[in-house]
């Protein structure tokens, strides 16, 4: 059209009787996305747009009372009282709609129907979204609510929007005594002593602290900021942790555990004796396992052979396993067979008669397995026993009867064998240096003491029980306080000789070192030079570092540099690309959480 539409519609032209109303009038129609359509009296369809002609087959011409006659009441109604209806619910192949009925006047008298079918498709969906976003508010305030953990939600200014019962309960109060509430107004109060929410606004990053707040409880907090897509801080969530809950849980799980093992009673004994005493220090997994062996052990009549290195406690745990077997209230012989002369061990373990030998006792004298009849015989160094005193050993281990030197007939005792030793007995018996036949009598029950090497979670734990009770033994004031340099070299040293060795060092530290302070320069050259300046434990030239051991010395490097650089556990995970659980169980491993 060369003209605009105002113009031929408004303005007086020839082109204006040009115009095709009808055309003009179903273009109009159509261009509305409602349905729409008009009937006469008779139900007959007068006009109708595209969209009802889609939906419902109504053209020009068709009965709507044969078309759509579940609606034809409707519109009855309407041309019999001339009243407008609305809210009609209509579905058709394309779609579902509302109708809406209105009266047609002509010259002030009715002569039809104008029907408008509003497409209520996507208000369906719509309301379907809103219904499924209230499901899921319903779900969320519900997992909130039902949350063991307190959970604090404040908006980007600090205003408290929502907290859940279990903050309530933790906290003492009421959701409505602090929501609406700054946190700031609530510290200034004495409410909490420092908030995590503020913290959290103040730097933008995640914050762990702990608090005490004001009903005395002692809580771990996390609070985590949420930014908008334009990085703008709207909600800052606080988790709530009772710590002091969490560890009586811990403590419960234990003692049913040990419960249901059967070892309470023991257990119980061993930490208020052993532990209290400072004699058993044990938090590697290796050293755990082997005093649970121990204790296991103990309740039987089984022999055991003790295996490990010079210094890692074999005669430690003899004594545990005597203690707690129901020969506790008999004694232990222990017995270094090293220590005896070659010539005289025989005589020693198994007695002698009077004239057996030359200088022999005019009464005769009973061996080491008399003495501890009804008890336990520990042989130490069992490696080192003659194998002419071998085969008597064998002999009593299959019959339980001892002979004296110089004697024609045996006795029977009750002992049990604990044996303990530093070498291979299996390359021995392979060497022809220790019975074959006697070795598998001992090794009923292997039970192996890690050395001090593979337990680098019990190092700094007994390094400072051994200076304090070096400390206290020898009435010294407080124990030493160790440097940072100092405890690196400490527990990067390999200690060949375990325990014994650590146990030496620290003595020797205690009464060398003065003004209280222990630095590099106060440890034996061999330790202070166990770790270069690199941090990692530096090996002398002629030896190497197993695999496992420089692993586990770049993993404590690592570790330890990714929290001074990070200030936090979830900082240094997320700069690891690890869990925050992981962190802090390698803190642990590695005794980093106490610098």
């Amino acid at each position: 059209m060369s003209s605009s539409l105002s113009q031929l519609l408004f303005e007086p032209s020839a082109s204006r009787r040009h115009l095709d109303w009808k055309a003009f009038s179903r273009a109009m129609l159509n261009a509305t996305r409602n349905g729409v359509f008009a009937v006469d009296g008779d139900g007959t369809v007068l006009v109708s747009n595209v969209i009802i002609q889609k939906a419902f087959g109504l053209f020009p011409g068709t009965s709507l009372p044969a078309t759509l006659p579940g609606f034809w009441p409707e519109v009855e109604n309407t041309l019999r009282d001339h009243t407008y209806r609305s809210e009609i619910p209509i579905h058709g192949e394309v779609g579902s709609f509302l109708a809406r009925v209105n009266p047609i006047y002509w010259k002030d008298a009715p002569v039809g129907v104008l029907c408008v079918f509003d497409d209520r498709t996507e208000l369906e969906k719509t309301t379907r979204r809103m219904l499924s976003y209230r499901e899921l508010s319903r779900e969320l305030d519900a997992i909130i609510d039902y949350s063991n953990d307190g959970l604090w939600i404040c908006d980007g200014g600090g205003t408290v929007l929502q907290i859940n019962p279990a903050s309530e309960r933790l906290n003492d109060i009421r959701a409505e005594e602090v929501v609406g509430r700054n946190m700031r107004d609530l510290e200034i109060e004495g409410f909490v002593d420092r908030s995590a929410t503020l913290e959290t606004i103040r730097t933008r990053k995640v914050v762990n602290m702990l608090q005490v707040n004001s009903a005395g409880r002692k809580l771990m907090l996390t609070g985590n900021p949420v930014f908008d897509d334009e990085d703008a801080l709207i909600r800052v969530v606080v988790n709530e942790r009772d710590i002091t809950e969490i560890d009586a849980l811990r403590r419960e799980l234990e003692e049913q555990s040990a419960i249901r093992e059967g070892f309470r009673d023991h257990i119980m004994e061993l930490q208020l004796t052993e532990l209290e005493s400072n004699r058993i220090i044990a938090y590697s997994p290796c050293m755990t396992q082997a005093l649970r062996m121990a204790m296991k052990v103990s309740h039987v009549e089984s022999t055991v052979l003790i295996l490990g290195e010079s210094g890692t406690g074999k005669g430690m745990a003899a004594d545990l396993i005597h203690k707690h077997s129901s020969r506790a209230g008999q004694p232990m012989i222990n017995i270094n067979c090293g220590a005896i002369p070659e010539s005289l061990v025989e005589s020693e373990l198994f007695g002698y008669e009077k004239g057996a030998f030359t200088g022999a006792g005019k009464g005769g004298k009973p061996g080491y397995f008399e003495l501890a009849d009804g008890g336990i015989l520990f042989l130490d160094e069992i490696a080192e026993l003659p194998l002419s005193s071998q085969v008597k050993l064998l002999r009593f281990l299959e019959d339980g009867q001892v002979t004296r030197v110089g004697a024609t007939a045996g006795r029977r005792v009750d002992v049990r064998i604990l044996a303990a030793t530093n070498r291979n007995l299996e390359a021995m018996v392979e060497a022809g240096n220790f019975r074959r036949d006697l070795y598998y009598r001992l090794n009923v029950i292997p039970l192996r003491m890690p050395p001090l090497r593979e337990r680098r979670e019990c190092l700094l734990p007994l390094i400072f029980n051994f200076l304090s009770h070096f400390t206290e033994k020898l009435s010294l004031g407080a124990p030493p306080r160790l440097t940072r340099k100092a405890s690196d070299a400490l527990l990067a040293y390999n200690y060949p000789g375990n325990v014994r060795e650590l146990m030496n060092i620290c003595e020797r530290l205690v009464v060398m070192t003065e003004a209280g302070r222990i630095d590099v320069s106060d440890l034996p050259g061999n330790v202070a030079g166990s770790v270069g300046p690199s941090g990692l434990r530096s090996a002398p030239a002629d030896t190497f570092m197993s695999l496992a051991e420089i692993l586990e010395a770049v993993e404590r490097k690592t570790i330890k540099d990714a929290m001074a650089r990070c200030g936090t556990q979830q900082e240094a995970a997320r700069a690891l690309g690890v869990n925050q659980s992981t962190i802090a169980r390698k803190l642990k491993k590695h005794c980093l959480n106490r610098d």
